[in-house]
């Protein structure tokens, strides 16, 4: 029987991906001859570490898709690429929780970034309960002790911290390719602090109109740009709001001329329209995540554009 050259190649080539944990797919987990191999946990922190690699290679990102990090569970490939990383990026154990054992028990030799624990990030606590802001006084936008927030890639402050921390960590995993990543790390921070003027110049015409968002995601966002959020429909993402939940935000909403109300791609928008129906309130979708949008360095500019976008248009009336 004749065999086929291409599609023995390719079965070849199919078998050494699933030994080495970087299929042969045309994107593979790592590339750039001789770069390091960087694991990034999140699509936002992928698009500041490509950004930073630009020219040398390209991260493995684990939470792919529409999957949670809240209940994202490592594939074979996945723990295999952390034994064989030279960098591994993530938040932290408040957030990717799928990783803080792997990182214990793995036996990796890798560098790790733990933006929760550097000094170098504006850190906000998680706020109690699901009713805060809106002119409740001495709720809103305040910094209070607690459990940390882990959003904090949602300001953009924030992220040029972290592109300076994955510049100087990629610079000591990579010393001849230093210059390269501390070049690129300039352009991102730049287009960072444009990016964070163009948002806060679209966001003041609407940052005093109160909103309610699906859970609370957003603070670091809300912080940077003066915004009257008035609560959230749940304490939790993995918890549905009861009835009771349910009735105390319709309240709210009425008691402070809440104009949207926001669900999130990963939850039904139906659930929201519950929760407005016969208000006048108009419903929309935030994504802190970007779960849809192609990976890469501009993941991250488009994902903060799109939440602009999404307030902007929701809290003008304008649907366009």
């Amino acid at each position: 029987m004749a065999i086929d050259p291409g599609k023995w190649i390719a079965q070849v080539a199919a078998l050494i991906g699933l030994v080495w944990g970087c299929p042969f797919s045309g994107s593979p987990a790592w590339a750039g001859e001789g770069a390091p191999r960087v694991v990034v946990s999140i699509r936002p922190l992928h698009a500041l570490a490509a950004g930073v690699m630009k020219g040398v290679g390209v991260p493995r990102l684990l939470v792919r898709g529409a999957a949670s990090p809240h209940t994202y569970s490592l594939r074979p490939s996945d723990a295999r690429a952390l034994r064989r990383a030279d960098v591994v990026i993530w938040v932290g154990g408040t957030f990717e929780t799928f990783l803080t054992k792997p990182l214990k028990v793995l036996s990796t030799r890798a560098r790790i970034i733990q933006f929760e624990k550097t000094g170098r990030l504006a850190r906000l606590a998680v706020r109690k309960g699901g009713a805060w802001g809106g002119g409740e006084k001495g709720e809103g936008g305040k910094r209070r002790a607690g459990p940390f927030d882990p959003h904090v890639w949602l300001d953009p402050v924030n992220a040029r911290a972290m592109v300076r921390e994955i510049v100087e960590v990629l610079g000591r995993a990579d010393p001849r390719r230093g210059r390269r990543y501390q070049e690129n790390g300039r352009t991102m921070i730049r287009r960072l602090h444009a990016l964070d003027e163009e948002i806060r110049s679209r966001l003041g015409p609407v940052a005093a109109v109160p909103y309610i968002v699906f859970h609370d995601a957003y603070r670091y966002f809300e912080d940077r740009y003066g915004l009257n959020v008035a609560g959230s429909l749940t304490v939790s993402p993995e918890r549905r709001p009861g009835a009771r939940r349910i009735f105390e935000i319709r309240a709210r909403v009425r008691r402070l001329g809440v104009v949207c109300v926001f669900a999130e791609p990963q939850f039904r928008l139906s659930l929201v329209r519950t929760v407005v129906a016969g208000t006048g309130v108009r419903a929309a979708v935030l994504d802190p995540l970007g779960a849809d949008l192609e990976s890469g360095p501009e993941h991250y500019f488009t994902l903060m554009r799109r939440l602009t976008d999404s307030l902007v248009r929701c809290l003008s009336g304008n649907r366009g």
